[in-house]
């Protein structure tokens, strides 16, 4: 069973990245995988890395600050190994992985590419195309998300479980490294 788990990256919890984000997890486990959700606000670095290390997916959910991901997520990458010039570990290393990333207004959708980026870069990962962008018409005045949101943010958490099993059975996928 593939164990996908959620990091969301807002500096409070409980908002828009977590609502599209548990959108995304519960049509992964739809699709029979395990899932976790991890809130940086409220969650430790160690934490969050031993929890990165245990799963098979990660969805990197964070609300655009600044025209890119917020300062957490980017702490959080910040801390991660990579397997390189004398680190210990790797726990991004063979990990299928998805972006979500929310904003105020359709001015940001390429925000995602910066993070895309990183982490397909800089950590060697497998990262879903196309990432996930919604702005503020794809929430409803309580917050919840609109139908067509919800139907985007089920068929990238569905298409992160099959992507995940895609990178695990390669044997080429699961073993990319970053070149420097």
């Amino acid at each position: 069973m593939t164990a996908v788990l959620a990091v969301v990256a807002s500096p409070s919890a409980g908002g828009r990245t977590t609502t599209t984000v548990r959108a995304m997890l519960a049509a992964a486990a739809d699709a029979g995988a395990e899932t976790e959700l991890i809130e940086l606000a409220t969650t430790s670095t160690d934490d969050a890395l031993a929890a990165i290390d245990a799963a098979d997916a990660i969805i990197f959910g964070s609300p655009v600050y600044r025209a890119g991901h917020t300062a957490l997520l980017r702490s959080l990458l910040e801390s991660t190994q990579r397997g390189k010039y004398g680190e210990a570990s790797a726990p991004l290393r063979g990990k299928a992985t998805a972006i979500v990333m929310t904003g105020a207004s359709a001015h940001h959708y390429l925000a995602p590419d910066g993070l895309r980026s990183v982490l397909a870069t800089f950590f060697a990962v497998q990262v879903l195309s196309p990432a996930l962008y919604l702005d503020g018409g794809s929430f409803t005045p309580d917050k919840t998300l609109t139908d067509g949101a919800a139907a985007l943010a089920a068929t990238h958490g569905a298409a992160l479980v099959e992507f995940a099993a895609a990178v695990q059975s390669s044997k080429v996928l699961s073993t990319m490294e970053p070149q420097v």
